[in-house]
Parts: C-alpha cells; sequence; structure tokens
C-alpha cells in the first residue's frame, strides 16, 4: 500500500449528557479523525483518547501531537510505502506508547485496504454475528436519578446496563435498579477505586456481591492483580478487568495470577484491532469471559470495536450503545438500536463513512500530511 497523503482533524463534540465515573466527569468529547489517501483509495480511522490524561495517560491533545510530530511522518517516510497495515503497525513500533494514536492509523488502513478490495472490517476478522448485544452505561449520581436513566435505557430495549459506582456511591444504587430491573444484567464499574486495605470498601464489595450482577468490573486499581486474585476467589459475581489489560504482558501476567474471571477488551487502549483480536483468542484459549468496551467513541470507531465485538468469544454483555446516547449527530450515519442489539456494519472497510457536514461543523483545525 502507498500512502498519498493523511488528513488529521481535530473536532470537537459534546456529549449529549454528562457522564460521572470514579474518575471524573465527562461532558466535552474531543475527536481525533485521520484520513489516508492511498492509491488504491481513501480511508478513516478515529482516535479514541480522552480529553484529559486520568483512563489512561493518553488524551486527546497528546495524541494529535505525536500523530503530527512522530506517527504520520514515520508512515509518509519512503514516499508513503507502508504494505499492509501490519507493517505499518511495526514501523510505528520506533515510538513507544501511543497506542490509541497507533489504533487510528491501524483503523484508517484497514479501511482502505477493506474498501479497495469490497470486504468488511467483520468479515475480514471472521465475525459471523449480525448483531451484538448494546449496553447502556449510567453514570454516578443520586440513586433515584440513576434508577431514572436504566429504567429510560430498559425501556427503549437495552437488556444490559452498566452502572458507575466510587466508594459510598454504589451499594444502594445498584439495589435499587436490580430491584427494579430484574430481568436486564447489571454490571457495576468502579474504575479501579476500591481498596481493599479499607474495611469499608471490602464490606461494600462483599454486599455488591449478593445482588446478582452480571459482572463487576475493574474493582481495584489497575496494578493490584494480587488482590484481584483475591477476589476473583471469594466473590460469586466475575471479577472483569478493564484498565488492568492494555497489553499481551498484562494480559498475561493476569491470567498467571488468576485475577479476572474476565477481560473487556477496548481495541484503542490496546493499540488497535490486530492487537484486541490476540486478546480475544488469547482469552478463549484461556476459558476467560470477554466483554466489548466503549470508550465514548464516535461512529467511525464504534464500527471498529462492533465488528470486534461480534467475534465468538465475546460471552460478557459489553458497552458498545447506539450514537443517540452520545451525539446528536454522530459523525457518521448513527448506529441504531435493533431490538436490544446493534447491528454489525456490512459494508465495505468499517461499513461507516464521516458526514461532511456535521464533521465540518465540529472542525477545531484540520492539517493534511503529504508524502514527499
Amino acid at each position: 500500500m502507498k500512502i498519498l497523503a493523511i488528513e488529521l482533524r481535530r473536532l470537537e463534540l459534546e456529549l449529549v449528557a454528562p457522564l460521572v465515573t470514579a474518575t471524573g466527569e465527562h461532558r466535552r468529547r474531543p475527536i481525533v479523525l485521520v484520513h489516508v489517501e492511498t492509491e488504491e483509495g481513501g480511508g478513516n480511522g478515529e482516535c479514541d483518547a480522552l480529553l484529559e490524561p486520568g483512563y489512561t495517560a493518553e488524551h486527546a491533545d497528546g495524541a494529535e501531537t505525536v500523530l503530527a510530530e512522530r506517527l504520520i511522518p514515520l508512515l509518509l517516510a519512503g514516499a508513503g510505502e507502508v504494505g499492509t497495515a501490519a507493517e505499518a503497525l511495526a514501523r510505528l513500533a520506533l515510538v513507544p506508547g501511543n497506542p490509541m494514536a497507533k489504533a487510528a492509523l491501524e483503523m484508517a488502513l484497514l479501511d482502505a485496504g477493506l474498501r479497495a478490495e469490497g470486504r468488511s472490517l467483520a468479515s475480514m476478522l471472521g465475525a459471523t454475528r449480525p448483531a451484538i448485544p448494546a449496553g447502556a452505561t449510567v453514570g454516578i449520581g443520586d440513586t433515584p436519578a440513576v434508577v431514572a436513566a436504566a429504567r429510560a435505557a430498559a425501556a427503549v430495549g437495552y437488556r444490559r446496563v452498566k452502572l458507575k459506582i466510587a466508594p459510598g456511591r454504589d451499594v444502594a444504587a445498584l439495589g435499587a435498579v436490580r430491584r427494579e430491573l430484574s430481568d436486564v444484567a447489571i454490571v457495576a464499574d468502579a474504575n479501579g477505586s476500591y481498596d481493599l486495605g479499607h474495611a469499608d470498601d471490602r464490606a461494600a464489595l462483599r454486599a455488591i456481591d449478593a445482588l446478582g450482577l452480571a459482572a463487576l468490573e475493574q474493582p481495584l486499581a489497575a496494578g493490584d492483580l494480587a488482590g484481584s486474585a483475591r477476589l476473583v476467589s471469594e466473590l460469586v459475581t466475575p471479577v472483569v478487568l478493564d484498565e488492568s489489560i492494555d497489553s499481551m504482558a498484562a494480559l498475561e501476567a493476569a491470567l498467571a495470577a488468576g485475577a479476572c474471571s474476565g477481560v473487556a477488551v477496548k481495541p484503542a487502549r490496546l493499540g488497535g484491532v490486530a492487537a484486541a483480536v490476540r486478546v480475544h483468542d488469547t482469552c478463549v484459549a484461556a476459558g476467560v469471559h470477554l466483554s466489548i468496551g466503549g470508550m465514548l467513541e464516535a461512529g467511525i470507531a464504534r464500527a471498529a470495536s462492533i465488528a470486534v465485538g461480534a467475534l465468538r468469544g465475546f460471552d460478557l454483555p459489553g458497552d458498545l450503545g447506539s450514537s443517540d446516547r452520545y451525539f446528536r449527530p454522530d459523525v457518521t450515519a448513527p448506529h441504531v438500536l435493533v431490538a436490544g442489539e446493534l447491528p454489525v456494519p456490512t459494508g465495505p472497510g468499517l461499513g461507516v463513512v464521516p458526514d461532511p457536514a456535521v464533521v465540518e461543523a465540529a472542525t477545531a483545525r484540520c492539517r493534511v500530511f503529504r508524502a514527499s
């Protein structure tokens, strides 16, 4: 594959509703889009880095900078000849870290290559499901507000609701939602906010375990594999790791420690689609449950994650919901809830394209880099 040019575009979007988590509040969503133009045609990618470092060290401003100053010049060196998307990623390994920025470029290259072939990403991955179960995420709030938000999600067809929790803002809301929505899968996501060294946290985790939830996600800090292993042995509720799993090495360490019943796979955090598939395959071989995670992504990255989530190993309900829970309008045609599921895009490449009017209206800046 020969790249002729790469467009780097920064968008500023507002979330439909703020999302409060144990690590902060999200109201505004920066989006970094990349468009690669090759001799065979174009492709689009989206960087999932959030506004500020916190969930990970990577953030939108930093990702945009490293794309412009390091990663894009690396791809355009040598007259833009990069070979396959996998070979391009290998070249980018010269720059350490920055998995979300690299994932955006991999996404765009895959989109371009698959469009030229007339194949979808899902078919390339071997995913056969026509749709995946959708998930709605409800932020931390007072119990009546959390119950109302969960009820509203169930009313429009969501069969899985994730509640963000934190110490002191957990058992009451979870219990109320569990009683209200007895036929909906409920997941609690702590974003690493509990500490087994605190007696109150241990008591809260035991109380949460008694509620019959579908999963408890990242209860402890990312590096506390020993504590997570203890919870796996003590709790009935599946313990799913999210922030802890940011690489294959981290996954292997967690599996060796017996620190998880399941893994939340977020392709961007792992460095892209190929890395997410490797994690999927390893977990399937190890008999570990899988859910597909979300990053408040817009329509391009959401399409890629839906395709990954259609792989056979994803047996726990995931995060991904319809576009209108997050953006109105989305930067692509919206991903729409159908009978509690999200259809897997079947068009060539990612199966979605940016809406020029929406993109232009949300653009803060745009730069074009050309192969020399």
